[in-house]
């Protein structure tokens, strides 16, 4: 049953009052044990304290019970407990047996109780509570009721020692759940002939019980004469009347408990090696109450937990690259360049206008005295590649000052306040060192346009940026030059005239600045007698030198894996292809059929590329190898650096791209073309859109330009913009038409050959259309992989030995045969 620990105090307030007159209840019986002493009236001013010592006299003195008296109280040994509580009623009553209490309540005196009564008050002759003659003093009751376990004084019998008895009793005592060590003590009371003490003990309900212990219970009723039914009726009527009305049904789970804890030796009240077991039955409201706040506290809890864990994290990371401050000054270190202008090539406009910074830094008083004002920021514009961070290095260089160096994604990070902080370091570590340059590579990346709906975060490294521009004198001798790829991406406040005004074009190199770029990085590797490089440059053209510079490093790693002592011209060949055309697809397995597809295609391309006077371009090569993410490749040079072209070469250029899917149609026919035009339809529309739109080529329009407002145009100009494009793409296809007709057997002739040697330069495709043999070349195997042919089951023989129709094969569809750039 639930227990509430809350109502000791009621408990303790409630006995206190009742005390008294259960008092007088349980001392009832026992007052003809005190002897009366008659109390004289004394005639003296101490009339009243000579009365309450009497009295006293009476209540402690008293005289032995009949019962008593023929016990042998010198064999006795004197209780532990003696001199520990006084002789009080409440004493004597707790340390009662519950036999000694049985004979004198009252309630036993009823006739069914006659025997029982008589029986115990036999065998409470038999062991004493005193030793050496006097009562021993009884242990007081606990608070609340409890009796304690009482340790007896034994005398001999039957051949038992009373320290046998002692010391089973105590033993049993202090193993109360013990069922075995309660039998061996309930043995040896049968043995020492003191059945009443076992029934006393067993009918305590204090102690363990097992078989054992119950027949011997069984045996001691037996000795006493005691019907069993009879025993368990009068003990159950005693409880009953007992426990059931004066105790409350609470009050007797802390006495069992007290009992046990003075059964071991301890506190009745438990002890810290034995505390008093306490249920508290909690209400469902309470109970989801408690569940509601672990899982608040929970989350709360865990999401502080991960916050600090992410805040450690960021900070760990930031200490182990040395923090944003340390961080900063790591990167604003001054360099020491030594990169000349005569290690910059193709770029020769832009070096002699960065030959006045560097007069500026060696000389200032040169123009200081004319009062010229150099600018405080150079922009270096140009596409990827070109030498920009190059020529920044020359200009330090060549002026002998410190190069301060920093990307524009490195200004920024994920703390607020970041990269304006590294701004003003990179500064101020400029101003300690002038004269400096200062370069700010891909300046876009914080110097974009600002959006009035951007965060005032977003926008602090730039205006960090333009405040520390304005805040340079012209004594300072600090250039700032940034480098981009897109300058219209910037911000108007960065370009404006007093900060980056001066804007540096560095554009692609022409043929002589290939040819000074190549020979220039060809010192660094040993090239042989037969590598032609104004040829290798002369095929290059929009090529960047950072693009030129690694076609020269693929050549020499490629004569290095093939253990020569030079790059060759092949090696040199074979990395112009690399670069040019994509790597070869070695592994893909192609068909027969689908190699002779794409001979056919590229020697479509090839031929009207060959015989197409208009054509700005000459042939370079043709393969049908897969490289990239072609099957083929037709190459092709421009004569010469070209910037401009007219109507007639774009219309021979979509005569070009459309030359692949003209071959297919004359060979296989219009519905077996393969989907490898696609690309060639697409680059042929566009030129033709252009023509249209941006270039103002086209008669029915007329010269207007329609590309950029192309969105906002009338569907009517829309649709003759589209009418137009078809137009022009229907007539150069019928020109393809007519010109492959014409070159048909040239075109088988070149189809075959490709087919044969797979790859065919410009000098091999003129001698094949001739009809001349290549004898210096090999012929390519028949392809990479042979696959198996599956067996075929014979086909039983149907209904009267005829055997079954066989279904017509269905062809596969082709494969895409997608032709690669065919301008080069």
């Amino acid at each position: 049953m639930a227990y509430n620990a809350m109502m000791l105090p009621n408990m303790a307030a409630t006995r206190t009052e009742l005390w008294p007159s259960i008092t007088n209840i349980a001392m009832a019986p026992w007052r003809h044990m005190t002897s009366v002493t008659p109390s004289r009236p004394v005639t003296s001013k101490n009339g009243v304290e000579q009365t309450k010592v009497t009295e006293a006299q009476r209540v402690t003195e008293f005289r032995i019970p009949e019962f008593l008296q023929q016990v042998d109280f010198g064999s006795l040994s004197r209780s532990r407990f003696s001199p520990m509580t006084p002789m009080t009623a409440q004493t004597t009553l707790s340390n009662m047996g519950r036999v000694g209490l049985r004979a004198a309540n009252p309630i036993l005196r009823h006739p069914q109780f006659q025997p029982r009564v008589s029986t115990q008050s036999s065998f409470l002759r038999s062991f004493s509570q005193s030793s050496s003659g006097i009562l021993s003093s009884p242990r007081g009751i606990s608070t609340l009721g409890a009796f304690s376990v009482q340790r007896r004084a034994f005398g001999s019998s039957n051949g038992i020692s009373r320290n046998q008895l002692a010391t089973l009793e105590e033993s049993a005592n202090r193993n109360p759940g013990n069922a075995n060590a309660q039998n061996a003590f309930y043995q040896l009371l049968l043995r020492a002939n003191m059945p009443a003490i076992l029934v006393e003990r067993y009918q305590s309900g204090r102690f363990a019980s097992n078989a054992a212990t119950n027949d011997a219970y069984q045996r001691a009723l037996t000795m006493l004469g005691v019907n069993a039914n009879q025993a368990a009726n009068a003990q159950g009527a005693v409880n009953g009347n007992f426990a059931g009305t004066q105790w409350p049904t609470y009050e007797q789970g802390i006495a069992n408990a007290a009992v046990a804890g003075s059964a071991n030796g301890g506190n009745p009240m438990g002890h810290k090696g034995e505390p008093i077991h306490v249920i508290v039955q909690e209400s469902t409201r309470s109970t989801i109450f408690r569940w509601v706040k672990f899982l608040a506290i929970f989350i709360v809890t865990t999401y502080l937990c991960f916050a600090l864990v992410t805040i450690a994290i960021e900070a760990f990371s930031t200490f182990r690259r040395g923090g944003p401050s340390s961080k900063a000054d790591s990167e604003v270190k001054a360099e020491k360049q030594n990169t000349r202008f005569n290690d910059v090539h193709g770029c020769d406009e832009a070096k002699e206008e960065l030959q006045e910074v560097v007069e500026f830094l060696k000389n200032p008083e040169k123009f200081s005295d004319l009062g010229a004002k150099l600018p405080k920021g150079v922009l270096l514009v140009g596409p990827p590649g070109t030498g920009k961070t190059l020529l920044a290095r020359a200009v330090a260089g060549e002026a002998g000052v410190p190069f301060f160096y920093m990307s524009g994604s490195e200004f920024d990070e994920i703390f607020v306040g970041v990269g304006a902080k590294r701004v003003r370091d990179l500064f101020t570590a400029a101003k300690s060192k002038s004269p400096a340059i200062v370069f700010i590579d891909e300046l876009d990346a914080i110097g974009g346009k600002r959006n009035p709906r951007d965060q005032a975060h977003a926008k602090q490294t730039l205006n960090q940026l333009l405040t520390e521009l304005d805040g340079f004198d012209q004594d300072s001798k600090i250039i700032i030059i940034g480098a981009t790829n897109l300058p219209k991406m910037l911000d108007k406040a960065l370009t404006r005239p007093g900060r980056f005004d001066r804007h540096v074009n560095v554009e692609l190199p022409d043929v002589r600045g290939r040819i000074a770029i190549l020979k220039h990085h060809a010192k660094k590797i040993k090239v042989g007698p037969d590598v032609d490089l104004e040829a290798i440059a002369a095929r290059c053209p929009g090529r960047s030198g950072a693009e030129l510079e690694n076609m020269l490093n693929v050549a020499a790693l490629r004569a290095s894996r093939a253990k020569a002592s030079v790059v060759r011209k092949q090696d040199m060949e074979w990395a112009y292809d690399r670069v040019t055309m994509g790597s070869e697809r070695k592994s893909m397995v192609v068909t027969e059929k689908e190699k002779e597809m794409t001979a056919y295609h590229e020697a479509g391309h090839a031929l009207v590329q060959l015989f197409d006077k208009e054509s700005s371009n000459t042939l370079y090569k043709v393969t049908i190898l897969p490289k990239g993410p072609s099957l083929g490749h037709t190459a092709q040079l421009p004569q010469m650096d070209k910037y401009s072209y007219t109507a007639a070469e774009y219309m021979s250029n979509i005569r070009v791209a459309l030359g692949g899917k003209m071959a297919e149609e004359l060979r296989y026919g219009d519905d077996k073309v393969t989907s490898g035009v696609s690309s060639d339809l697409e680059r042929a529309t566009d030129l033709s859109f252009m023509m249209v739109t941006l270039f103002g080529m086209s008669s029915v329009l007329g010269p207007v330009e329609y590309g950029r407002r192309y969105e906002n145009l009338s569907s009517e100009t829309k649709a003759a913009i589209e009418g137009e494009v078809q137009r022009t793409i229907r007539k150069s296809y019928e020109d393809v038409r007519k010109l492959l007709t014409d070159k048909r057997n040239e075109l088988d002739l070149l189809a075959k050959a490709l087919v044969k040697y797979e790859t065919l330069d410009k000098a091999e495709v003129e001698k094949v259309i001739r009809g001349e043999s290549l004898p210096g070349r090999i012929i390519a195997p028949k392809g990479p992989m042979t696959l198996p042919i599956p067996q075929q089951a014979p086909t039983p023989p149907g209904l009267g030995g005829v055997a079954h129709p066989q279904p017509p094969e269905t062809p596969a569809p082709p494969a895409a045969a997608d032709t690669s750039n065919t301008e080069g």
